[in-house]
């Protein structure tokens, strides 16, 4: 009963936070499943040529593929985004939580990326470009494509302003 409290605790995002909406669980779990099934694979070739064990390579492949679905759930019920005021955060982790703020006067450019899947379940991924901090970008995954184009406009407004400050 406690592990199912947790559970649930886990899956309900914190006030004003938002989660990923539910059509993004399979990419999420997608996305990771061939980075982890290929060293599985590579793994099992070895241990195929070493101990002569012909079925390892397929089976470490697939323990590879079910891993990387497992930390793919993992990371699509632990992602929440926020925008307010100062601008956009993003909340990723449950047991190593991290916070990743990005002030509207610091961002520099906006873009939105859709693949193939994402398209197909009006998904989108939203790149934040920064100036001045160590990395460049914040990138959120498997937004609905609704709430990046959104997002996208929303930031975009203080630039638009400095670019007309600058004209004037």
């Amino acid at each position: 009963m406690a592990d199912h409290d947790e559970a649930a605790a886990a899956a309900t995002p914190p006030a004003d936070w938002h989660p990923l909406p539910g059509r993004a669980r399979l990419p999420s779990m997608l996305t990771p499943m061939l980075p982890f099934a290929i060293p599985g694979l590579v793994a099992g070739f070895v241990l195929a040529g070493v101990f002569d064990l012909w079925l390892a390579p397929p089976l470490l492949a697939l323990v590879g593929l079910a891993t990387g679905a497992w930390i793919g759930l993992k990371h699509y019920r632990s992602t929440f985004w926020r925008l307010d005021a100062d601008g956009l955060a993003v909340r990723r982790g449950r047991m190593w939580q991290r916070e990743t703020r990005v002030p509207a006067t610091r961002v520099q450019h906006l873009d939105i990326k859709r693949g193939p899947l994402q398209r197909q379940r009006n998904l989108a991924t939203l790149i934040v470009h920064t100036a001045g901090t160590r990395h460049s970008a914040v990138t959120v995954p498997h937004l609905d494509a609704g709430d990046a184009e959104r997002l996208r406009d929303l930031l975009a407004r203080p630039i638009e302003a400095n670019d007309a400050d600058d004209d004037a």
